[in-house]
């Protein structure tokens, strides 16, 4: 790399050079292709069965896909296994291998106890496949950029596929699907390709003019779902994570630290005023209940006080458990419709706990990413913000391979790779340290003997 494009890199500014691409990144990059494109298209030709067992059963693919990376993972962990040693892992990534260890505890006390281990090895798998190879590349690599190619062709893809959906399915599900299994998947999806295309306007030459139409495609693809939580959200987590990255640099405070206060203080005004989510339903969607998902968090709400520590087991309750004891239309549903909800009920306060803990921290692992680059630490945590707030109405955190999950998972490693110096430092550090001759020379005058 160029000095002129290290100098680029650590005062914040977008590089005008493309990106560096090295092995390590190969396996994340095969894992986000897989989920957004691979995955949903077999789908799409060969949709699952509807019946219990079809949804809990792992498909022929799915068995496949997941060993071979984690095949892959563990020959370069053997091949490079020396370097492992030398990796520095950030608290953040050890909070997310704390979820993950806690989510196979849970086989001790779950009402499934043979789901909860397969749910849980098969979260391991997927976590372990992203981090490990991203913990090993250089800091160099720009996996958004990798990201943002994936999410590119879903997006030229979804835009063949659109005017090709029955008029039946769109007028039943209120908006296009595109590929997905529903018009929310593909608002979901559209989100993250314009936040990506957003970032590839801060760079030069074809990518901005690539970015540009993808950010064009995106915006097309998020009118035709009619997402309005997606839609809201792609043009408003980028300026909150602007404003907040400015506040954050004047009054020198890490991103997280701002958003924590903002949470807390939500939650005295709530306390104090009466004025909570039903409010916030009310006016965004000019009802009460956020379309009926009050009901199912009522029921689950009851279910959480009923094993308030530990929960259900991992991923064992829905579909379970909430077969026998939901009532009426709830019983149908696989998942509470809320990350934070679910957590709850499938891993108790505890396992909340472990989650606040792991998103808190990879915020401040972003915080760190804007001391070195500012564009980057941008659009990190536009992306978490987006994953965050719209964990409040859909079951996203650690469910299987939802591509909303796996790009947090991303986010996460691309943020622990600053964790550890850069070259330039630790070169600087190396430089100043004393001799055998004693205090380090000033650069450029030799030490006189």
């Amino acid at each position: 790399m160029s000095n002129t494009s290290m100098h680029s890199f650590e005062s914040g500014r977008a590089s005008s050079f493309g990106p560096k691409v090295d092995k390590w990144t190969v396996v994340p990059i095969l894992l986000c292709l897989y989920v957004i494109v691979v995955a949903p298209l077999i789908y799409f030709v060969d949709p699952p069965p509807k019946s219990l067992r079809g949804i809990m059963e792992p498909r022929l693919e799915n068995r496949i896909f997941w060993p071979t990376m984690a095949l892959i993972c563990v020959a370069l962990v053997v091949q490079y296994r020396s370097r492992i040693g030398r990796v520095n892992w950030p608290p953040h990534i050890i909070c997310l291998l704390a979820c993950l260890v806690f989510a196979g505890t849970s086989v001790l006390w779950s009402v499934n106890p043979e789901l909860s281990l397969v749910r849980s090895v098969q979260q391991a798998v997927i976590v372990i496949s992203i981090v490990l190879p991203a913990m090993l590349a250089t800091r160099t690599v720009d996996m958004m950029h990798g990201m943002f190619l994936c999410f590119a062709l879903g997006s030229i893809l979804n835009l063949l596929f659109v005017p090709n959906n029955p008029q039946s399915l769109v007028e039943s599900l209120k908006g296009y699907p595109g590929y997905f299994a529903g018009k929310n998947y593909l608002g979901e999806f559209a989100a993250v390709a314009f936040l990506l295309s957003l970032y590839e306007l801060l760079h030069r030459g074809a990518r901005r003019t690539f970015g540009i139409i993808i950010a064009v495609v995106a915006i097309v693809l998020l009118y035709m779902s009619n997402s309005k939580t997606a839609f809201g959200l792609a043009f408003t987590v980028p300026c909150l994570a602007g404003l907040i990255m400015i506040a954050g640099r004047l009054m020198r405070i890490s991103p997280a630290t701002i958003l924590v206060s903002i949470a807390v203080g939500y939650a005295v005004l709530s306390n104090i005023s009466g004025f909570n989510k039903t409010h916030i339903s009310f006016w965004l969607y000019g009802d009460w209940t956020f379309s009926g998902r009050t009901a199912i968090w009522e029921f689950a709400n009851y279910e959480i006080a009923r094993r308030p520590l530990l929960g259900w087991g991992y991923q064992a309750f829905w579909l379970g458990q909430s077969i026998t004891d939901a009532p009426g239309w709830i019983k149908t549903m696989p998942a509470g419709h809320s990350g934070y909800v679910d957590t709850m009920v499938d891993l108790g306060y505890v396992g909340l706990i472990l989650l606040i803990s792991f998103i808190v921290a990879t915020l401040y692992a972003i915080g760190r990413v804007a001391d070195h680059e500012r564009s980057r630490a941008w659009i990190l945590l536009s992306l978490a913000l987006y994953i965050i707030l719209y964990n409040f109405l859909e079951s996203l955190w650690m469910r299987g391979f939802e591509f909303l999950w796996i790009g947090f998972v991303i986010v996460a490693a691309e943020a622990g790779r600053y964790w550890r110096p850069s070259p330039s430092t630790s070169a600087a550090r190396r430089s100043r340290a004393p001799g055998p001759g004693g205090p380090a020379a000033a650069p450029g005058v030799l030490r006189r003997r």
